[in-house]
């Protein structure tokens, strides 16, 4: 069965995008540019994301001009994003939108990942509904050596110590990555 993975970068404040929703302090971070290639994202079969997320990687990438580019990032990988709005799409791209209960749409996500891991790129609010529908299987954070006092939060949930087993941790440059299998108490 596929596994949800929920993997991040994060300030060590527990902010995953800064008050603007942007990313622009993760790559002032030396190896925040070029990434070291044990900080590649996962090999995921689908991604999902929040609309906010979606819209930031949007013009990053300028994808709607350059529909080429989100090409480059993403390849044949379908994207999942969860909005109650209509957004655009890069020409080409397999995006796909959804709306409404996690638990509702884990069919669907489940059928479309044929097995493989479901990645929730974020953001953490989403993060939040997968774990609240007990769907949420691996935490992974990478930690960057930077405080933000506010923005966007990692995981705006209380969950306590019982639902995590820490697995790994590891410096990588000036980054920490901590790995947590997630537990439920029903299950």
């Amino acid at each position: 069965m596929s596994r949800v993975i929920y993997e991040t970068a994060t300030s060590f404040d527990g902010y995953i995008a800064d008050e603007n929703n942007s990313l622009d302090w993760l790559f002032t971070v030396p190896g925040g540019t070029e990434p070291d290639p044990e900080l590649a994202p996962p090999q995921a079969s689908i991604q999902v994301m929040g609309s906010t997320t979606y819209e930031w990687v949007l013009n990053q990438l300028n994808a709607i001009d350059a529909p080429d580019e989100w090409a480059k990032a993403f390849g044949k990988t379908p994207v999942f994003v969860f909005t109650s709005r209509r957004l655009p799409t890069p020409d080409g791209s397999t995006v796909g939108f959804l709306n409404g209960k996690i638990s509702d749409a884990l069919p669907q996500l489940r059928e479309a990942a044929a097995g493989g891991d479901i990645w929730v790129v974020g953001g953490g609010d989403l993060a939040g509904q997968f774990m609240d529908s007990q769907a949420l299987d691996r935490l992974v954070f990478t930690i960057a050596p930077v405080a933000l006092g506010s923005g966007a939060q990692l995981l705006p949930r209380r969950v306590e110590s019982d639902r995590l087993t820490l697995t790994s941790v590891k410096q990588i440059g000036q980054f920490a990555r901590l790995s947590y299998e997630v537990s439920y108490k029903n299950h």
